[in-house]
């Protein structure tokens, strides 16, 4: 299996990285610092293309795949988390439902806008009493005539608050299934519906500069021609949306363990102990030789599982593996940038405190470590 890039994914990724270095880092420190959204930025990634990378030509699309997303999430990440999980978020968990499952009607009237980054949609699965646990959905939705009207909650909504959000699909409890089961739907709800009330957005940890969000639903009325995709194939569609999604976080880790390496390689050709550079002292050469190891090794796990879906083939366990992988060693690597930059490393100014900042939520989004070990111990028939 060879794994080298084609010229054209090269030149992608080259363009993407000057794009993350020359735009992202100069402004992306005050955005943090301020929790502020950097809607340039995003403008010029819709400019570029970005936002269209995996979708076809016919609705706006750059006529991409999955992979040269994943790449580009690599990249971006190199440099920002924050901007790299505003693209992510608005392709695999906006505009990608809308395409896979909506109808011809639904992706002429969103895509367009989503897949040229004029607008930005939101996933409503997670809510504040149901993680993990998504089967515990407790958001309803009722069809009174030819309208669903929409009663809930969702937290830790990504893209669902800023200037330019356009809708939010949400999943929602739609009836009960003949053996008891809650039957759950996806259901397409625009920002500007009345009943659907925005929470002033988190004070995070890491992340500062993305936009999230609490979301509540209050006799919220939507037309029955929102619903996406098959009623009672909610819970089967946002499980295909999560295994696609994992694989493009797993890029997003890498980019960030990367940027580790990095930076720790400048920091140790420039700070001075002792009378030479500390990356003369084997302690540091070590340090750096293993978080280079890391980063690499997760890349082939992304790698392996996106060429498995865009062959057809099963990735479910793939994308679990390079998910719970790249994760574990973005927030290793990001630990020990830190403790090779020292003192400064506990400093805002640095990059790798921003990265040690934002290297934990991948353990926790778009499902846990520990949910990516019960998908594996399942796949592998225990």
């Amino acid at each position: 299996m060879d794994f080298r890039l084609t010229e054209e994914q090269e030149a992608l990724r080259e363009s993407v990285r000057d794009f993350a270095r020359e735009v992202v880092a100069p402004v992306i420190a005050e955005h943090y610092e301020k929790h502020t959204f950097p809607y340039d930025v995003i403008r010029q990634m819709g400019k570029m293309g970005l936002f269209g990378l995996p979708f076809p030509e016919e609705y706006g699309g750059m006529g991409g795949d999955y992979f040269a997303l994943c790449l580009a999430l690599e990249e971006l990440a190199r440099v920002d988390s924050s901007v790299a999980i505003t693209l992510e978020a608005a392709i695999s968990l906006g505009a990608m439902p809308i395409y896979r499952f909506g109808t011809e009607e639904q992706k002429a009237r969103w895509l367009p806008k989503l897949v040229s980054g004029e607008a930005l949609a939101g996933f409503g699965l997670t809510e504040p009493g149901t993680g993990s646990d998504a089967g515990g959905t407790q958001t309803r939705a009722v069809l009174d005539g030819d309208e669903w009207v929409i009663n809930g909650s969702k937290a830790f909504i990504t893209n669902s608050g800023t200037d330019i959000t356009a809708l939010v699909t949400v999943t929602a409890v739609t009836g009960t299934r003949p053996d008891g089961s809650k039957e759950l739907s996806t259901i397409i709800v625009p920002s500007s519906t009345p009943g659907f009330t925005v929470a002033p957005g988190y004070s995070k940890v890491g992340w500062t500069a993305s936009d999230t969000h609490e979301l509540t639903f209050d006799d919220c009325r939507v037309p029955a021609d929102n619903l996406l995709g098959e009623r009672g194939r909610g819970f089967a569609q946002f499980l295909r949306i999560l295994d696609e999604g994992r694989i493009a976080i797993a890029a997003l880790a890498v980019g960030l363990a990367q940027g580790c390496v990095d930076e720790s390689l400048k920091y140790a050709r420039e700070r001075h102990a002792f009378g030479q550079p500390i990356g003369n002292y084997q302690a540091i050469q070590f340090k750096i030789a293993d978080m280079e190891m890391r980063a690499h090794t997760a890349r082939l796990a992304y790698y392996d599982a996106a060429a498995r879906m865009l062959a057809g083939e099963p990735f479910k366990r793939q994308a679990a593996m390079a998910k719970l992988h790249a994760s574990t060693i973005a927030v290793d690597n990001a630990r020990e940038a830190t403790q090779i930059h020292g003192g400064y490393g506990f400093m805002n100014e640095y990059p790798v405190a921003r990265f040690w900042r934002d290297s934990k939520i991948l353990e926790i989004g778009e499902g846990t470590s520990e949910v990516q070990r019960m998908i594996i111990a399942r796949d592998l028939g225990l």
